[in-house]
């Protein structure tokens, strides 16, 4: 039998879940097709020694009551399911440089972020409560920020240059560093990028920060239980791998890998853009746009190190490491040297069960070009589609958790004898797991000077064919679930979209 539906949803990460549920609850009839074994994109998480890593997000700002994200996963009903624990109030985000030993805290609460900063650069305080100010005020401009209100963005705001508003605040080299010192965020260009990404970015933190207790992926399983109570069908395994266009030209259904057949009225893409674009067929789209999207580069990949820990080895720390080898690396760290790797990573812990003063795990983070694993690009490895890397990628990945970990030892001295296993993710990892161009992190990168020039509108040339994801956008859990709520808003109309989130605003007043 032919199946039908109002809304065929290719690929669940988070962009793509949430666009379909805002439409279930509509009343719309869903599918949402996924290719890999696990749903949810950057969600996903992996279990190891019987603990839980995550891939993509390993923390979450905005979601204290009031703030956008709390709302936005209100009006999804996910956000009094969320197994959450916040981070440490003065200090979520911990910055340091070569052998200084000073941490420089990232505090939440724009007036504690102020004063926790302050301490350690008494001169600075109105300079860093300019930077707060601005900061908001950036956001305040951005459509949907604040759920409802601004409906296009500002022109001037998408300019700001990331490097020259840092260096307009403060002439003091070390809190410029130290203020961009999470911007491994958004992979670290901040002499080109837009001020808009790094302000987006940060405001969320500094609002309220959260670990989500057994990893990001409770969000994506929360979201399709969800999507199933409003009538959703959601598959994995089923990778698209045609559209199916009838003889006017029109996308009626996609065809898997494995043969089935969709069919729907309208389609949401999910998938990295280039992904979609393929599908679609070049000879549909104008050469203009292929052009300007061929033009984009991605931002840095990854390499991430997983260290499952002998109990009660190491003690257990509630924020984020950011460490650089100098301050002046900070600003354009993504571009690092190989010989000198890891020249920055960020590390975060995972508190134990038992011994809670305790980490039973750590996760390192640096950056990686795709050109270092490129003599096994044309391998494929995944849970659905497992192959074999060979020896020498599993001795490339071995070398690297070496380095990773003798440069941990200078923070965690003798950590070495703490560590139980390793694992290991590289680009390849983040190319086939998240389906990302040459496994980048965030998508594609901005510039201050054509911000415009990577900012895509979630409706196509085909009709009934629409985008949502990181790769058309804003990245990060925020950024995607702003971005969904816009493409329905196409599908829907952005009167319904906003008397949802008007109605939603008014009943947590009413609940006061």
């Amino acid at each position: 039998m032919k199946k039908e539906f109002d809304i065929l949803v290719i690929g669940s990460g988070l962009g793509g879940l949430v666009s379909a549920l805002v439409l279930a609850k509509e009343g719309l009839k869903v599918c949402v097709l996924e290719k890999n074994n696990q749903y949810g994109g950057n969600l996903q998480t992996f279990s190891r020694d019987k603990l839980i890593f995550d891939t993509g997000v390993h923390y979450l700002g905005g979601l204290s009551e009031g703030q956008n994200l709390h709302r936005y996963f209100s009006y999804l009903g996910i956000m009094d399911d969320l197994q959450l624990q916040q981070m440490d109030p003065d200090g979520y985000d911990r910055i340091t440089f070569g052998d200084d030993q000073t941490e420089y805290p990232h505090a939440q609460g724009y007036g504690n972020f102020v004063e926790q900063l302050a301490r350690h650069f008494p001169e600075e305080r109105e300079n860093l409560e300019n930077y707060c100010e601005e900061i908001q005020r950036v956001c305040s401009q951005f459509p949907r920020y604040n759920l409802v209100g601004k409906d296009h963005y500002n022109e001037e705001v998408l300019h700001l240059n990331t490097k020259r508003f840092i260096e307009s605040i403060t002439p003091n080299r070390k809190l410029q560093s130290v203020l961009l010192g999470s911007n491994f965020l958004y992979a670290g260009d901040s002499e080109n990028v837009p001020f808009f990404v790094h302000a987006l970015t940060v405001n969320s933190y500094i609002q309220s920060a959260y670990k989500c207790v057994k990893g990001g992926s409770q969000i994506s399983k929360l979201l399709i239980k969800r999507l199933r109570e409003h009538g959703a069908e959601v598959h994995k395994h089923s990778e698209v791998s045609e559209f199916i266009f009838n003889d006017g030209n029109v996308l009626t259904g996609v065809r898997t890998k494995a043969g089935k057949e969709y069919f729907a009225e309208k389609f949401i893409s999910n998938i990295e853009i280039r992904s979609a674009i393929r599908l679609i067929g070049e000879n549909r789209l104008k050469k203009s746009f292929l052009n300007r999207i061929r033009s984009w580069e991605p931002v840095s990949s990854c390499f991430s190190v997983y260290l499952v820990l002998k109990p009660r080895t190491v003690q257990n720390f509630n924020y984020n490491l950011y460490h650089f080898s100098s301050e002046e690396s900070v600003w354009n760290a993504y571009r690092h040297r190989k010989d000198a790797w890891p020249e920055t990573y960020m590390l975060s812990s995972t508190q134990s069960k038992h011994n809670p003063d305790f980490a039973e795990s750590l996760t390192a983070i640096s950056y990686m070009d795709f050109e270092e694993v490129n003599e096994w690009q044309d391998t494929f490895n995944t849970v659905a589609d497992g192959h074999d890397r060979g020896g020498d990628y599993e001795t490339f990945k071995l070398e690297k958790a070496e380095k990773m970990i003798a440069a941990l030892e200078k923070k965690i001295p003798d950590l070495r004898t703490s560590i139980k296993r390793i694992y290991t993710s590289s680009p390849l990892s983040y190319r086939d797991y998240i389906g990302s161009a040459d496994g980048n992190m965030y998508g594609y990168m901005k510039s201050s000077e054509n911000p415009l020039k990577t900012m895509v509108s979630p409706r196509t040339k085909i009709d009934n064919l629409f985008l949502t994801g990181q790769s058309v956008n804003m990245h990060g859990i925020l950024g995607c679930t702003i971005g969904a709520f816009n493409t329905c808003a196409e599908i829907l109309g952005k009167e319904v979209i906003d008397e949802r989130l008007i109605q939603l605003i008014n009943k947590i007043k009413g609940e006061k």
